[in-house]
C-alpha cells in the first residue's frame, strides 16, 4: 500500500519538528488528535443504519441454559431482534477456526455457541436494536434459566488437583532444572522456605472493548475494532465465520489503552459480526465496564520457594514452584518459574509449574505474564534470605551476580545490570540504609528501604514495512502495527526520519489496517525491535534505490559515489566529505519521471546467533515506604527504577512507559484486590468504585533511569531493545521488601493491604513438592 488511508488520518509530526537522533526526547505526534478528540476509537466510528448491540450476560459459573424468554425484550420500542444460540447465524464447529494467533492448548471460547455455561458472566445473548438506550432496556428484560452444575473458583482449595499443561501455547518454554537442588538445598548452612500468592488482578484499560462492524452493500466487512492486532482479530473473524480474508478488513488506528487484554479477540468481536450478518446491516457492540471484568484477568498465582546459601551468602539452592488457574478450556500457561533460573548464579536449580483447571473464564495475558508474579515472589524471598544472613540485600544480589543465564548455560547478549545496581543505588542513597528494620522512624510513619531486581525477554519477531519516497519529499512508511498509547506513531516516525536524514514533519508512518503489510501483535515489548527494525531496512532499501536514481542523472554530483560515500539529511544525499556536492531527493523523483519509489523489507530475527546467547532486559528498583502501623496504611514515597533495555530510541515515550508501569506496580502492590464470591463463582467487585487502582494521590516521585546498553544481537539494526513490560517487574517485590524493612512485618501475598498489614497475611495452605 503506497498511499494514506483516508479514513485513519495517520498523525505526523508538527512543523518544525526538525531532524531527530534516536535517544531524543520527542513529543508523541499522536498527542494532539487524542487531546482534541481528533483521533477516533473503535466505538466512534458511524454508518447511517448502524444498529447497536447490547449482551445479556449470565449468572452462573457453570450449567446449561434450559430456556431463555425475550418477549417483553422484543416489545420494547426499537428492538429489531435477540440473537441466542438458537437463532444466531451460522459459525464454523471446529476449534481451530476460532484459534486466533495468541490461543493457549485447548477449546476457545465461542459467545452462543451453545446452551453450555462455562463460567459468570458469560454472554448468553445479544439484544439488536435501532438505539442503545432501547438495547440496554430491553437487555434487562431477557429472562434466562439454567440447570446449574457445581463449580470451583478457589485456587488455593483446589490444589490438589494441580497438573503439568496437558499442551503448550506456542513459544511457552516449559521450565527445567539443572543440578540437584532438593539435596543442595536440604545441605545449606542458611535456608529460607516460603509461601507466596498473589491474587487476580483486571485490565481495565481507558477504551472499553468495541467493535463497530460497517458492512458495505456488497457484504464486506469494515471492523474497528479494539485489539492489538488487526491482523489478528481479521484471522479470527474470517476463519470463525468462513469468510475470506477479502471479506474482512480490521482497523485499530487508535487503541485507548490495552496492556495485554487486547491480545486476544473479546466477544464483543463475533458478537457485533454475527449482528451484522444476521441483520445485513452496520452493527456496534460495547461492552460494560463490568463486563469487562468476565473476560481475561491476570491469574491468581500460588508459589513455594526454597532458597539455600552458604554463610557468605553464596547460593547452593534454588527451588521455585508454582500453581496458577487456568479455565476449564484451555491450559492457559505463563512463563512464572523459569526467571529465577536466570537471574543469579547458581548450580543446584529445581523449577516446577503446574496449572488448576477452575470454572472462570480463561485467564490472559496482562503487562509483564508470568514475571510480575514470578519475580516478585523469587526477590521477596531473596530479601528474607538477606535478613536471614544478616546481610545487606543488594550486596545479596551483588554476591550472586551473573553474566551467565545459569539454567540455559548462555551468555546473555548484554546484560548492564550490575550498572543498574550502582546508578540506581546511588541516585536512591541506599548506602545510607540501616540493616535493621523499624530503624527508620519518622514521627507518625516508619520509614522502609526496599529493593528488587527485574527482568524480561528481548523478544525479536517477524515483520514486512513499505517505505515510500513521494515526489513532494513526504516519506510514508507502513506496517500493520498497533499503538495502545505506548508511542508506536513517534518511534517509528522517528526511525524512519533519521535513517532517510528527514525532518519528522515529512514522515507519516501508518498503522492500524489489517490490509497493510504484516506485523506481530502488539505485545511482548517487541514492537520496536521487530515493527522498528523493519522501518529500518525499508529507509535502508529506499536509499539504496535513491541513490542509484541520483547516479543516472546527467552530471550528477554524486558520480561514481557509492553509499558508504554519502549521506542522507535534509531532505537531500550527498557526498560525506564534500557535502555541497547533494541532489534533493524530490529532484530525483522528478529527473525520474516517477511519482514515488517503494521499498519492501522482510524483517526476521537472526535466529542463528541468537540461539548462543540468553536476551533478556534487566532492571533495578529501590523503593522508599512510608507506613503508619496504628492504621496499616502505606505510602509509596518514592521510586529510583534503572532499566538496562539496550539504545533507547524514543527518551520521553519510554520513560512515559516506564513511569507508568512503576504506577500500575504501585497498584498491584498495594491496591487491586478482586473479591470472589465462591459460593456463585463470580467476581463481586466488578467496578470503579470497589476494584480500587492507584490513584493521582498514591503516587510520588518516581526516577527512571537508563542505563546505556546497545544490544546488536537482540537487534542488528538498532541495539534496542523493550520497555513496556519491564518497569512493572519488581516493583511489587521491592515494595513489600520495604514494608518488612519499615516494620518487621512480612507480607508475601498481594495486594498488601491495610488489614493485612494490621492483621498478618492470610494463612497458606503448605502444599508437597509439585
Amino acid at each position: 500500500m503506497t498511499d494514506l488511508i483516508p479514513e485513519l488520518r495517520a498523525p505526523s509530526a508538527p512543523a518544525g519538528t526538525g531532524r531527530v537522533k534516536s535517544g531524543m526526547p520527542v513529543s508523541r505526534i499522536d498527542g494532539r488528535a487524542k487531546v482534541t478528540g481528533e483521533a477516533q476509537y473503535a466505538a466512534e466510528y458511524f454508518a447511517p443504519d448502524l444498529a447497536y448491540g447490547v449482551v445479556v450476560s449470565g449468572t452462573v459459573a457453570k450449567g446449561r441454559i434450559t430456556s431463555i424468554d425475550a418477549t417483553e425484550a422484543l416489545a420494547v420500542p426499537g428492538v429489531i431482534s435477540v440473537m441466542t444460540h438458537e437463532n444466531r447465524p451460522k459459525m464454523r464447529s471446529f476449534d481451530l477456526a476460532w484459534k486466533d494467533m495468541t490461543a493457549p492448548a485447548g477449546s476457545p471460547f465461542r459467545p452462543l455457541f451453545s446452551d453450555e455455561i462455562f463460567y459468570s458472566g458469560q454472554p448468553v445473548a445479544l439484544v439488536l436494536a435501532e438505539t442503545f438506550e432501547a438495547g440496554r432496556y430491553a437487555a434487562s428484560l431477557v429472562r434466562v434459566h439454567y440447570d446449574v452444575d457445581a463449580h470451583e473458583t478457589n485456587l488455593l482449595k483446589s490444589l490438589d488437583q494441580a497438573y503439568e499443561p496437558r499442551k503448550m501455547k506456542a513459544g511457552f518454554v516449559p521450565p527445567s532444572s539443572i543440578g540437584d537442588g532438593e539435596k543442595a538445598f536440604d545441605a545449606a548452612e542458611v535456608r529460607v522456605d516460603s509461601q507466596y500468592y498473589n491474587g487476580v488482578e483486571h485490565h481495565n484499560p481507558m477504551e472499553m472493548f468495541a467493535s463497530t462492524v460497517i458492512r458495505a452493500e456488497n457484504g464486506h466487512l469494515t471492523v474497528y475494532d479494539k485489539t492489538q492486532s488487526s491482523q489478528n482479530s481479521r484471522w479470527y473473524v474470517s476463519h470463525g465465520f468462513g469468510l475470506s480474508s477479502d471479506e474482512v478488513t480490521v482497523r485499530n488506528p487508535y487503541v485507548g489503552g490495552a496492556f495485554g487484554s487486547g491480545l486476544r479477540p473479546q466477544y464483543q468481536l463475533p458478537l457485533a459480526v454475527m449482528g451484522a450478518l444476521q441483520l445485513e446491516r452496520s452493527v456496534r457492540v460495547v461492552l460494560t465496564r463490568q463486563q469487562m471484568f468476565s473476560f481475561g484477568h491476570r491469574p491468581e498465582t500460588w508459589h513455594r520457594i526454597r532458597l539455600g546459601a552458604a554463610p557468605d551468602g553464596t547460593l547452593k539452592a534454588i527451588w521455585h514452584e508454582a500453581i496458577q488457574e487456568t479455565s476449564r478450556l484451555e491450559d492457559y500457561v505463563e512463563v512464572i518459574v523459569n526467571w529465577s533460573g536466570q537471574l543469579y548464579a547458581c548450580t543446584d536449580i529445581k523449577l516446577g509449574y503446574q496449572v488448576v483447571a477452575n470454572d472462570r473464564f480463561t485467564p490472559l495475558d496482562m503487562r509483564a505474564p508470568g514475571a510480575a508474579h514470578g519475580v516478585h515472589a523469587m526477590e521477596v524471598a531473596m530479601d528474607e534470605l538477606a535478613y536471614e544472613l544478616k546481610m545487606d540485600p543488594l550486596a545479596l544480589r551483588l554476591k550472586n551476580y551473573t553474566d551467565t543465564s545459569p539454567i540455559e548455560d548462555k551468555p546473555f547478549s548484554s546484560k548492564e545490570l550490575r550498572e543498574c545496581y550502582r546508578q540506581g543505588a546511588e541516585r536512591f542513597g541506599w548506602e545510607k540504609r540501616p540493616l535493621e528494620p523499624r530503624s527508620m522512624p519518622d514521627g507518625d510513619e516508619l520509614v522502609g528501604w526496599g529493593m528488587a531486581t527485574g527482568i524480561w525477554d528481548a523478544m525479536v519477531m517477524v515483520a514486512r514495512v513499505s517505505a515510500v519516497m513521494h515526489r513532494n519529499g513526504r516519506l510514508v512508511v507502513s506496517s500493520a502495527a498497533t499503538d495502545i498509547g505506548t508511542g508506536t506513531y513517534t518511534v517509528m516516525s522517528m526511525i524512519a526520519a533519521e535513517a532517510m536524514g528527514l525532518p519528522m514533519e515529512l514522515v507519516t508512518f501508518q498503522l492500524g489496517d489489517s490490509t497493510l503489510p504484516m506485523a506481530p501483535i502488539e505485545g511482548g515489548s517487541s514492537h520496536v525491535t521487530t515493527v522498528g527494525s523493519g522501518v529500518h531496512g525499508a529507509c535502508e532499501k529506499l536509499k539504496k534505490s535513491l541513490l542509484k536514481m541520483a547516479l543516472k542523472m546527467d552530471n550528477s554530483p554524486l558520480a561514481k559515489a557509492r553509499m558508504r560515500d554519502v549521506e542522507f539529511g535534509d531532505g537531500a544525499v550527498f557526498l560525506k566529505t564534500d557535502p555541497s556536492r547533494r541532489v534533493e531527493l524530490t529532484q530525483v523523483l522528478a529527473n525520474a519521471g516517477v511519482d514515488q519509489v517503494e521499498e519492501k523489507y522482510f524483517m526476521t530475527p537472526q535466529m542463528l546467533k541468537q540461539r548462543k546467547y540468553a536476551r533478556a532486559v534487566h532492571s533495578a528498583v529501590f523503593c522508599e515506604v512510608r507506613v503508619n502501623e496504628k492504621l496499616g496504611m502505606v505510602r509509596v514515597s518514592r521510586v529510583v527504577s534503572a532499566i538496562a533495555a539496550g539504545r533507547i530510541i524514543s527518551a520521553k515515550t519510554a520513560a512515559s512507559q516506564i513511569s507508568g508501569a512503576v504506577v500500575w506496580g504501585i497498584s498491584q502492590a498495594l491496591h487491586e484486590e478482586t473479591h470472589t464470591d465462591h459460593k456463585y463463582g463470580r467476581f463481586m467487585n466488578h467496578n470503579f468504585a470497589e476494584y480500587h487502582v492507584a490513584v493521582n494521590a498514591d503516587i510520588h516521585d518516581i526516577d527512571v533511569i537508563f542505563v546505556e546498553e546497545d544490544d546488536r544481537i537482540v537487534s542488528k539494526q538498532l541495539g534496542a531493545k523493550g520497555v513496556g513490560e519491564i518497569g512493572i517487574v519488581g516493583v511489587a517485590a521491592a515494595i513489600s521488601n520495604a514494608i518488612f524493612h519499615a516494620t518487621g512485618t512480612r507480607l508475601r501475598t498481594t495486594p498488601m493491604t491495610p488489614a493485612k498489614l494490621l492483621m498478618g497475611d492470610e494463612e497458606l495452605p503448605v502444599q508437597p513438592p509439585v
